[in-house]
């Protein structure tokens, strides 16, 4: 190779040309900093690799939890650990790694009302995203009246493609959804398609006993069951809905506060 000389001045194109802005951003503070310092060349261009490298990762990040759709707030950070005993927080911690998913494993949240299922699915959504991964999240109702739709416009087939591309897809309260036997259809379609191949996570209200009002064919029912808790992890979550607690002691607070009269008021107002 040639060489030529180089006008430094055309840099900032060139980065911007290589899509590397962090590279762009932060060139001039690191090479003043490498000059000062005395680096060598390898580790003025490592530091910048790094910078770009974690930029890029926060980017990937933000855009696959903007995609994921996933419920605001709901992290292991912000799940009450001791108000579900039975729940260890290293088991959580565990699927939150993603080992799981290699296999196309599933995850099963089963337990009354309030008890924090959604919460805990994707609070592991979450951990998935961060590690790399891909997850969707949607009501169970909602994403099957979208795969009910692509059948009505014959496009299923592509819809059901474009799920593939997500390593795990979170059905939220799926013993909620009353379906016809079209919509039935779908949602094993779904199910089939994924099975040993890609992952799925369900929250459920309901034991599997009860499943027979998701499918109403008894066949369908069993089948469906068969290809979720072949390889699946299961979580029971059945204790008092932290919805209920959390009014008992909102209203246990207001009883315990002290009662204000309207003499009191009437006396506040004449200081």
């Amino acid at each position: 190779m040639t060489a030529r000389e180089i006008n430094i001045h055309t840099l900032p194109s060139m980065l911007t040309a290589l899509r590397l802005p962090s590279f762009h951003k932060l060139w001039a503070e690191i090479a003043t900093r490498a000059d000062t310092e005395g680096w060598p060349a390898a580790r003025f261009l490592a530091v910048l690799a790094e910078y770009e490298l974690a930029e890029r990762d926060m980017r990937r990040i933000r855009r696959h939890l903007n995609e994921a759709q996933l419920p605001v707030g709901k992290t292991l950070a912000t799940f009450d650990f001791k108000a579900m005993p039975t729940l260890p927080r290293a088991r959580v911690e565990a699927l939150a790694a993603g080992d799981w998913l290699d296999g196309g494993s599933n995850l099963i949240a089963i337990g009354n009302s309030g008890t924090g299922k959604t919460h805990i699915l994707s609070a592991v959504g979450h951990a998935l995203i961060e590690a790399g991964h891909r997850v969707f999240y949607s009501r169970t109702s909602d994403l099957v009246q979208r795969l009910q739709a692509a059948r009505r416009d014959l496009v299923l087939e592509a819809a059901l493609a474009k799920l593939d591309k997500f390593d795990l897809i979170i059905l939220d309260d799926i013993t909620y959804a009353h379906k016809d036997q079209a919509e039935t259809g779908v949602l094993f379609e779904l199910i089939a398609r994924r099975y040993e191949y890609r992952s799925i996570a369900i929250a459920a209200n309901q034991p599997f006993s009860g499943w027979d009002q998701i499918f109403p064919d008894k066949a369908m029912t069993v089948a469906a069951i068969d290809r979720l808790v072949h390889h699946a992890s299961i979580l029971e979550m059945n204790a008092e809905s932290f919805r209920q607690r959390a009014a008992a002691s909102n209203q246990r607070a207001q009883a315990e506060a002290p009662a204000t009269t309207i003499t009191d008021n009437q006396n506040e107002g004449e200081t």
